[in-house]
């Protein structure tokens, strides 16, 4: 069995939505494992959104541990951490703390999902972080918007979401599973024909994130990413890859750069879209139990 860490800041809906299907899929017995704790970044009445998130866990009965990252910061008159400048030395004082509150409790993974903090070398040190990413290995690194407006830049024909082990250098880390999809024909290839000649520059000023080929392939990078992270979960679960410090192995001991998934994720996505319930919503009988 899977012992499963969450780590959210739970700031909005799809930190509920992904908690809610692994936690489903556990249940279900569609991924052999179970959630032994839920961490959270900020506390209870800091942010509604994240209130409402902490009122789930404790239906789920699932520990629960918070440490307000905002509350810590401003107790200890600490500056603030500017996007892109190494983390400082407190940041490693914080993660420290979050370990001592966590040391109670085993887990063999922990799944960063919607988790807005940067992991310090000695978090990333003491446990295997997962950190869900909407592009492929090698691909665009940087938040979920800048992504995609390189993605335009490239013109790229192909993207896809990933989940890597999470290290100091963002983005970067070893990737655990991966999945791919196209970025052309027939319903992408007009949009791309409606920025041709353009830069990005000239469409994030006329359009911003209103463009509807920036708004269609956001639409199929979420559509992806939460079957990712229920499969990479069941395929840990399964021995079908394992992680060995910072190294991934495959299921005949060899060192692999990310499981690709493609195509259990094609299959999931089209009948989602068809109007069927995820595998793991079907009664314990159907999920293989």
């Amino acid at each position: 069995m899977l012992r499963i860490g969450w780590f959210s800041t739970a700031r909005g809906e799809t930190s509920r939505r992904l908690l809610e299907a692994v936690q489903a899929a556990v249940r279900s017995g569609y991924v052999d494992g179970r959630i032994e704790v839920v961490f959270c970044n900020r506390e209870p009445g800091e942010d509604a959104n994240t209130d409402r998130f902490l009122e789930e866990v404790r239906s789920y009965g699932i520990p629960l541990v918070w440490l307000s990252y905002t509350r810590y910061r401003r107790e200890r008159g600490l500056p603030p951490v500017r996007q892109g400048e190494p983390l400082p030395a407190w940041r490693r004082d914080y993660d420290r703390e979050v370990m001592r509150l966590l040391d109670p409790y085993r887990f063999d993974v922990a799944m960063l999902a919607g988790y807005m903090l940067v992991a310090s070398d000695v978090l990333c040190e003491r446990y295997a972080l997962l950190n869900l990413h909407p592009a492929p290995p090698g691909g665009p690194v940087g938040i979920w918007q800048e992504v995609i407006w390189q993605l335009i830049a490239v013109r790229a024909r192909q993207s896809g979401v990933m989940v890597h082990l999470a290290t100091p250098e963002v983005d970067r880390g070893p990737p655990v599973t991966y999945c791919l999809y196209s970025l052309c024909g027939p319903q992408m290839d007009p949009l791309w024909q409606e920025v041709a000649g353009k830069s990005v520059p000239q469409l994030r000023s006329e359009w911003g994130e209103g463009l509807p080929l920036f708004q269609e392939v956001r639409r199929q990078g979420v559509a992806r990413e939460l079957p990712l992270v229920v499969e990479t979960l069941r395929a840990l679960a399964q021995g079908r890859a394992r992680i060995d410090g910072q190294k991934v192995i495959g299921p005949s001991g060899e060192e692999i750069h990310g499981l690709d998934l493609t195509p259990e994720i094609e299959v999931l996505v089209a009948a989602r879209q068809a109007g069927q319930p995820w595998p793991w919503e079907a009664p314990a009988e159907a999920a293989g139990r």
